[in-house]
């Protein structure tokens, strides 16, 4: 990593942005693996299994949108205090009435909505107090909150079998109120924050196609990434007949390995260019998904080929976020929010899209292929428009892309 990077931006706002990401990931994507408790409680078949992991991240998807106003308007330390009580006061309460139905576990996965948008607020609190050549680094960093989505997956499944899932609910609250107090003492607003716009203005992007390339390009990269550390829990019981905490540990290498490599896809791409990143990151990612669409007989087979998805989808989170304050600096808030929806939209089809084809067809295969070839097309998609980008708001910016 470049020296020079810490000699600038603010320290503590990047650890509270990453802190405050982290756990409310780790909240955000939590009935995926307390899927297997829940599933068994319920009787629920493989289509309602794919639906309730599904319906947190498609929340998450819409309220991104609305925290992405909520940055520019009230500044994002501001939005992510809004957000972090809201979810903390919806846990405590799912905890207390102690749920008991499916329709009361998808109202649930839509309050968990919420902490998925975390999102749109941590990363433009990390992103505007640092200059572009180094916003794929500062935004890899932050964006590895995503490993929260590995916290989850590691230690919610044991504790669900030793304590019950609603008790790991309830239990979710404790790092929820510590991460609240560090973001209270050390997040800090930078002070180059734009001006509020009429609330219009949040959705002129939407007339660049710009603005849909980086949403097509996120839904399948963070698409990918959520979606699977969504389901991959339910996915390792059901294929192979993991135990559920076996399959909570299997869940958690892939997506720490996706989370980790995310600051490196970052700082790859402020190297080398977004992308030429997300070129190589594309590739890899589809032809692992087709691989593990043959249904390989081993789950040891399935893990490493799962490992090696979700390292090309992590980097590729980190490479898209290179290129997206380039070419939107001034709006920066609602890009992230519309941009992150994408990448909710995304993980919900790839969730829901799993369910569905076990139920309908008796194996996973169709959800994998499908979604490898969402990333085919993003690749042709990128490959077609990289000249005009180079050429245009690429050679004003002083940072490759």
């Amino acid at each position: 990593m470049d020296k020079g990077f810490w000699k600038v931006g603010h320290r503590p706002t990047l650890f509270a942005a990453f802190l405050y990401f982290d756990l409310s990931f780790m909240v955000w994507v939590m009935l995926g693996p307390l899927g297997v408790a829940i599933a068994k409680e319920l009787h629920l078949s493989p289509a309602q299994k794919g639906l309730m992991v599904s319906v947190p991240v498609l929340a998450g998807a819409f309220f991104r949108i609305v925290n992405g106003v909520l940055v520019d308007h009230l500044n994002p330390k501001r939005a992510g205090l809004i957000g972090q009580v809201i979810v903390i006061g919806g846990l405590i309460t799912a905890y207390l009435i102690h749920i008991r139905s499916y329709d009361q576990v998808l109202a649930l996965g839509l309050l968990l909505g919420v902490a998925g948008a975390s999102f749109s607020v941590a990363l433009p609190l990390a992103s505007r107090w640092y200059p572009p050549k180094y916003q794929g680094t500062a935004l890899g960093l932050a964006g590895a909150g995503n490993s929260g989505t590995a916290l989850a997956a590691l230690v919610m499944p044991t504790l669900a079998v030793a304590f019950g899932w609603n008790t790991v609910i309830g239990l979710a609250v404790l790092p929820l109120l510590m991460a609240l107090g560090v973001y209270v003492v050390c997040a800090r607003d930078s002070g180059n924050n734009p001006p509020p716009k009429p609330f219009t203005a949040y959705f002129e992007p939407l007339r660049s196609s710009d603005a849909w390339w980086f949403m097509l390009f996120y839904a399948v990269t963070f698409g990918g990434f959520v979606g699977l550390a969504s389901s991959l829990t339910i996915y390792f019981n059901d294929q192979y007949g993991l135990p559920p905490a076996v399959a909570g540990y299997c869940t958690a290498a892939c997506v720490f390995a996706g989370s980790l490599v995310r600051p490196i896809g970052g700082a790859m791409a402020d190297r080398i260019g977004g992308i030429r990143t997300l070129s190589v990151m594309y590739v890899i990612a589809a032809l692992a998904l087709t691989v593990v669409g043959t249904n390989l007989p081993m789950a040891a087979e399935a893990l490493g080929t799962f490992v090696i998805a979700m390292l090309a989808l992590g980097m590729g989170n980190g490479a898209v976020f290179q290129l997206v304050p380039q070419r939107f600096r001034d709006q920066i808030g609602v890009m992230t929010g519309l941009v992150g929806m994408a990448g909710g939209v995304g993980g919900f089809f790839l969730g829901s899209s799993l369910g569905f084809a076990r139920q309908l067809t008796g194996s996973y295969s169709n959800g994998f292929f499908i979604f490898a070839g969402l990333g085919v097309l993003a690749l042709v998609g990128l490959s077609g428009i990289k000249r005009r980008w180079r050429t245009t708001w690429g050679a004003a910016v002083a940072a490759r892309i």
